[in-house]
């Protein structure tokens, strides 16, 4: 199994953008729910989502255009992408999110499954926190929530 970890200490993992939910899904569905990133990541996603060493391209508008590779599936537990590339254009720092890590745990926890999210790397000090947390909320508390529970692919929480 190849994994990939954000440099720095386990204070800054701390500091990392964090959430996490609970759904009444087994481990299992929810592992394939997250894999099936085109149905709760509104945006343009070209590339593989799903295998291990695969990497997919996710652009929205002219905002945000990011590289993620899938450096890490342990099914029914974990999924991790590495950035190995982004532009973010509403920041001055552009490659703000390059080396940064976004990781999902699975787990049983009191007869139902949770997911905690984390974006390792997204810290208070990064310039786009703000957006890109607001943006993670929306997409992961909302969307990703809303797809495991009720297997309907989720429109983009900012059109319309």
């Amino acid at each position: 199994m190849e994994t990939a970890r954000h440099g720095g200490s386990d204070a800054a993992e701390e500091q990392s953008y964090t959430t996490a939910f609970l759904v009444d899904r087994s481990p299992e569905e929810v592992y394939r729910a997250i894999n099936d990133v085109r149905s709760w990541w509104s945006g343009r996603i070209d590339g593989d989502t799903d295998r291990l060493g695969g990497e997919f391209r996710y652009r929205y508008r002219d905002l945000h255009d990011t590289r993620q590779r899938v450096t890490e599936l342990v099914p029914g537990k974990r999924i991790v992408w590495r950035v190995v590339d982004a532009l973010l254009t509403f920041v001055e720092r552009k490659e703000e999110w390059k080396g940064t890590e976004v990781v999902f745990d699975i787990a049983r926890k009191g007869g139902k499954t949770e997911v905690r999210f984390r974006h390792l790397g997204l810290t208070r000090a990064c310039e786009c926190y703000g957006a890109c947390s607001s943006g993670w909320d929306a997409f992961v508390n909302g969307n990703l929530r809303s797809w495991i529970a009720t297997g309907e692919v989720q429109p983009s929480p900012f059109e319309g």
